[in-house]
């Protein structure tokens, strides 16, 4: 296997085992073992068990450049705004149990690594609204702020529908989308 093949069947696997336990019930031989791989093949990819993890979260969280490459260019807002709240929707219920756990730090949460990588995905994902959205091009602190503060909206919203099932999908996708649209129209103007 290809050396960027192996490390990302490894941190599948990593992804995948620190979805169902903590941090501290996931060992690297376990990762290796599940991997069919070397426990030292994990270590030479991702250093110690804390960096993997590390990695694991920011995967997690991060929204990959394929996505937003294709969501449906010279649409509608309303169209664009329903194509990215369904694929945050489609990931989080994919990959609910590692979805949850990286935002919940997976017993981790104080750890200040773990928090900065936590901050860092948020950020990452603020700008990603906003690049979705059309509006990065010279995007102020204040703008940054609120996209960020939808993001938090986001990670509450979709832990209610997943992890305490309060909400059914459609509640959720209909309060995000809606909640997204108001802040477009209404809210982001003011930050300028």
């Amino acid at each position: 296997m290809e050396p960027d093949s192996r490390r990302e069947q490894i941190l599948a696997v990593a992804v995948r085992l620190f979805g169902r336990r903590p941090y501290s019930e996931v060992s690297t031989t376990d990762v290796a073992r599940a991997a069919g791989v070397a426990r030292g093949l994990v270590n030479h990819y991702f250093g110690t068990k804390k960096d993997l993890y590390l990695e694991v979260v920011r995967v997690m969280l991060t929204v990959p450049r394929v996505a937003l490459e294709s969501l449906p260019q010279g649409e509608t807002l309303d169209r664009r705004i329903d194509s990215i709240v369904s694929w945050f929707l489609d990931v989080v219920s994919r990959h609910s149990t590692s979805w949850l756990a990286a935002i919940n730090a997976g017993g981790m949460a104080g750890d200040a690594e773990v928090d900065a990588v936590i901050a860092e995905a948020i950020d990452v994902a603020a700008d990603d609204v906003l690049q979705a959205l059309g509006l990065d091009d010279g995007a102020g602190a204040a703008l940054r702020g609120m996209a960020r503060s939808y993001v938090g909206l986001a990670v509450f919203t979709g832990r209610e529908w997943l992890e305490r099932g309060v909400l059914s999908r459609e509640q959720v996708h209909a309060l995000l989308a809606t909640t997204l649209a108001t802040l477009v129209e209404r809210v982001f103007p003011q930050a300028a």
